[in-house]
């Protein structure tokens, strides 16, 4: 019998609705229940592209024994925390107060009937070993501890809810802002750079694009100018680039980026897609537009859906065995493309060296970059390689593919809307822009009702309160769009995503944004946070969208909604830079507002200016609104005329028009 998994949305929670274990989804009714039978939650929180989760329901949530086990004693809660990530910070966070380390999936709490944990880890296996627990016996011993030692169990809470409270960023005084965080944040980041490989740090190594992106943005400092670059062109030769379907997986396991966890994500491929868009902007090296072209493609082949939206995530396993979708035989490669191409594979991707997956495979990554092959690979030869990788993939595509988990997030999905629309326009292609217009279609029609927006999305059916970084994801998408090809209802519906921030998740007295609505649920830590994870904060990808809009628009509101996001984790900012990179953007742009530039005229010369302005670094915020566009906002209306003039505002100074496109770029700079 299907358990009470059964008819959820996540695809995550589907998989455990066969599950012996007496699955309940998170809500009232399972805590009821504990409340009832005075019984203690094993909560475990996942996601469907996991590998290590698959292990666990492998090796215990499928097995009869165990459930017995976990049945008895608790009442057991399955979480995704792609739909959840409300829960899933809490709960993380209640991990690493608990076991004084950071946590990650599967995440195994044990709460009381009200939710306050007491107990927790990651992956337990089912028998000793690895120097954790057996999952059975550990289960044993936490209802013996919540039998016999209630009064230390519930001391320790009151203790833990207490620290939670104060976590978030208190009200402060106004601080006078300065540059001081980001050139720490920068000089930190270098001071950690790993010029072989690039990255930061040693191994597991992840993209990390908010610190790349800060990094790019750093024009007078060439060394932070070269870090980013050598990471992003070594992680595009690195096996943590799907060398033949193009698209990131989530990180490398390696300090070489040479060995992934196999699953990939929506939310890297968005924003590294813009950044490679920026790097070929920046350079105009071929690698770069060769893996945003190649990225586009795995997002129309493999993670669009018929509507147009964007689903979640590729699995790491296949067939029950993580990376073997991707892994290659050598004997098999040799069949397949022969001894000529085979010889330029091998050179190529590695194939001559040693086995570098499970000391038995080989997973592809380039060793010898085409522009430095020795002899140099003449036009035939480069054109074999390619006949080679094409050759490769098309066998590939024969194997049994790694699960998708095809629910559409709305955070996840403006995170994709936005890196096209940017690539889109540093590219010129227009065909990417329609892309992500109707991927913006569907989360206008399906997750945005009444004022609000829904978090997640499947099979027609759109639920779940939205977070902060939904509505803050959006409204910086909705800013791109606004550049890529103008449309007044974006920017209506930007403004309605500013009021709905400001309405619904502002912290009116202390500053900042709480990651949940001011109706969501009461759960035991209302989260508000600015430093960046995977993604970026929500707090600095609002601070940021605000203040352009508000500069935009001349909107007040906005400005000072910012500054006091800003001021709020000011403190936080000055004592340790590193990770807040979102909410550095937020500061430079503060401390010096980037331009606004408004091009009116003929269409055919306006946009002719707009493509020759795409690939600028300035932070320019370029709208371009050609004669015969009526109903325009009273903020961006200027005047009609039969030549170019480009309307240039920084912050509350405006330059008069401007006529000669040689002017322009000594103007966008910072000054």
């Amino acid at each position: 019998m299907p358990n009470r998994l059964a008819g959820e949305t996540s695809p995550y929670l589907l998989q455990h609705a066969e599950n012996p274990v007496e699955w309940h989804p998170w809500g009232e009714e399972a805590l009821t229940l504990a409340r009832q039978q005075d019984k203690p939650i094993l909560l475990s929180v996942g996601y469907s592209a996991c590998h290590w989760c698959h292990v666990m329901a492998h090796e215990s949530f499928e097995d009869a024994a165990v459930a017995t086990v976990m049945n008895r004693l608790f009442i057991n809660v399955k979480v995704d925390r792609e739909e959840r990530p409300d829960l899933d910070q809490i709960y993380q966070t209640a991990h690493q107060m608990l076991a004084g380390r950071h946590g990650g999936w599967p995440l195994t709490m044990f709460l009381t009937p009200d939710g306050a944990p007491f107990y927790g880890g990651t992956y337990f296996p089912r028998e000793s070993r690895y120097g954790l627990p057996g999952f059975p016996e550990l289960c044993e011993r936490i209802a013996d501890v919540w039998r016999t030692q209630r009064g230390e169990v519930e001391a320790q809470n009151r203790e833990l809810l207490g620290a939670l409270a104060v976590r978030a960023p208190a009200a402060g005084a106004a601080a006078a802002l300065d540059a001081g965080p980001i050139a720490a944040a920068g000089n930190m980041l270098l001071g950690s750079f790993d010029r072989e490989f690039g990255g930061f740090g040693g191994a597991p190594k992840f993209p990390h694009p908010t610190d790349l992106a800060l990094l790019l943005r750093r024009q007078g400092d060439p060394l932070a100018r070269e870090a980013a670059l050598i990471t992003l062109t070594r992680m595009a030769e690195g096996g943590i680039y799907d060398q033949l379907g193009g698209g990131f997986c989530r990180y490398s396991t390696d300090e070489r980026w040479e060995i992934p966890h196999f699953e990939k994500m929506l939310y890297d491929n968005g924003p590294l897609l813009g950044l490679y868009a920026d790097a070929w902007a920046l350079t105009g090296d071929a690698l770069y537009r060769r893996v945003a072209e190649e990225t586009v493609e795995w997002l129309l082949r493999e993670m669009t859906s018929a509507e147009g939206a964007f689903y979640s995530s590729l699995d790491a396993d296949s067939e029950g065995e993580e990376g073997r979708f991707y892994v290659w035989d050598r004997a098999e490669v040799e069949r397949l493309l022969g001894p000529e191409k085979s010889a330029l594979a091998a050179r190529r991707w590695g194939l001559d060296g040693p086995p570098n997956f499970e000391n038995r495979h080989w997973h592809l990554r380039v060793v010898v970059p085409m522009g430095e092959c020795s002899p140099p690979l003449d036009a035939a030869e480069a054109a074999l390689l390619e006949g080679a990788r094409a050759t490769l993939f098309a066998a590939r595509e024969k194997r049994v593919r790694p699960g998708r988990d095809d629910k559409v997030l709305t955070a996840w999905n403006a995170q994709m809307i936005e890196g096209l629309a940017h690539a889109a326009r540093i590219l010129d292609r227009p065909d990417w822009l329609l892309v992500a217009r109707r991927a913006l279609g569907f989360v206008r029609a399906t997750l945005w009702r009444d004022g609000r927006l829904l978090a997640t999305c499947k099979d027609g059916k759109a639920h779940l309160n939205a977070y902060l970084d939904d509505y803050a994801y959006l409204l910086s998408a909705l800013l791109e769009l606004l550049q890529a090809g103008y449309h007044g209802e974006d920017l209506d519906f930007a403004v309605q995503l500013a009021d709905a921030l400001l309405e619904h998740f502002e912290d009116r007295e202390a500053g900042g944004f709480f990651f949940t609505s001011h109706d969501h649920e009461a759960l035991i830590q209302r989260p508000k946070s600015g430093f960046d994870s995977a993604m970026p904060a929500g707090n600095g990808v609002a601070a940021v969208a605000l203040q352009r809009l508000g500069h935009l628009l001349g909107e007040v509101r906005y400005l000072e909604s910012a500054r006091r996001t800003l001021e709020c984790f000011w403190p936080q900012m000055q004592r340790q830079a590193g990770g807040f990179s979102t909410l550095l953007v937020a500061l430079e742009e503060a401390l010096t507002p980037p331009a606004t530039l408004i091009l009116r005229g003929p269409a055919a010369a306006v946009g002719d200016w707009q493509r020759r302005l795409a690939g600028g670094r300035g932070g320019a915020l370029v709208l371009a609104l050609p004669n015969g566009m009526a109903g325009l906002h009273p903020a961006l209306s200027r005047p009609e005329s039969d030549h170019v003039n480009a309307w240039v505002c920084r912050g509350v100074t405006c330059l008069p028009p401007i006529a000669d496109f040689d002017e322009l770029p000594d103007v966008l700079q910072p000054p």
